[in-house]
């Protein structure tokens, strides 16, 4: 048995009752039930539609997200999230380098590497070369003014937690950014790299190794393994390319507003909705989120 949920933008809460029933119908589904008004539905199907991709091409264009997955095991044990553009709204290091006048050549990189153009070690080495001389204080600076967290991110950490799941932050970008957003939501760990800092500068260069896509694989085989957790008991998401090895161990990879040629190799997209997507398909609804 498979489970299909539709959502919106929470922002955009316009999910229309008679297009659910329609395709509900069409696919021989069960009876719908919302799970937040107007925002989020789910219904079991029979099997998987073969026309699966081609009508969730039809709804991306009315703003609605549309997931398929197998009804058993939906509900997970784990929770691995990237950062930057995921947990948060921003990516760090393009942030850092607007302070540093460096911000255009900066984000240029950051995007051909996440897109998947781009070695990430080569690139990230190449990026943190170009902060060299920055005050340590920027850190805190950036911190307090330019980064914000990505909606729905605190109900995601506290109704899986509330619920007994583990939450492990692993990310390409800096740990001093990481344990600020990982104490903020309530993450159980971060794991991220390490900006070096002599007299009080930034010095260009990040200790290695670096934190990249074999070393998020890692973390959900350590972490997983730890806990005593099976792969498909996690839950990961992401955005970039560094993600989708993560993204494809996972019993669910979610690429939530990913590259196009990330999202293309994912079976869990979400273009539209917030992080609070990541628990509406697992079936929990509006009214179960832990308060936050």
């Amino acid at each position: 048995m498979f489970i299909a949920t539709l959502l919106t933008a929470p922002s955009a809460a316009t999910l229309d009752a008679a297009l659910v029933d329609s395709l509900r119908n069409a696919w021989g589904g069960g009876d719908a039930q919302w799970l937040a008004p107007d925002e989020a539905v789910e219904f079991t199907l029979p099997k998987r539609p073969d026309n699966q991709w081609d009508v969730w091409a039809d709804l991306q264009g009315m703003g609605v997200d549309l997931v398929i997955q197998p009804e058993q095991g939906r509900r997970k044990k784990m929770l691995l999230a990237d950062m930057d553009s995921t947990m948060i709204q921003q990516e760090c290091i393009d942030e850092l380098a607007d302070e540093a006048g460096v911000g255009d050549r900066v984000k240029d990189i950051t995007a051909r590497a996440m897109n998947g153009e781009l070695d990430f070690d080569g690139a990230l080495k190449e990026r943190v070369g170009l902060l060299a001389d920055l005050p340590e204080t920027v850190i805190g600076d950036v911190l307090t003014n330019r980064i914000t967290l990505m909606p729905g991110g605190r109900a995601l950490l506290a109704t899986m937690k509330a619920d007994g799941a583990y939450a492990a932050l692993v990310s390409g970008g800096f740990t001093a950014f990481t344990a600020h957003v990982a104490q903020t939501l309530g993450f159980d760990e971060n794991r991220a790299n390490t900006l070096l800092i002599a007299d009080g500068k930034l010095s260009g260069e990040v200790a290695m190794p670096i934190l990249g896509r074999e070393a998020k694989v890692a973390a959900l085989q350590d972490i997983s393994a730890r806990l005593g957790l099976t792969h498909d008991e996690v839950m990961a998401v992401g955005d970039g390319a560094n993600d989708l090895g993560m993204l494809g161990l996972a019993g669910a990879g979610v690429a939530l507003h990913a590259k196009p040629s990330v999202a293309a190799q994912c079976d869990i997209r979400i273009n539209h909705g917030d992080l609070t997507a990541l628990l509406y398909i697992q079936g929990y609804a509006n009214s179960e989120f832990a308060s936050v």
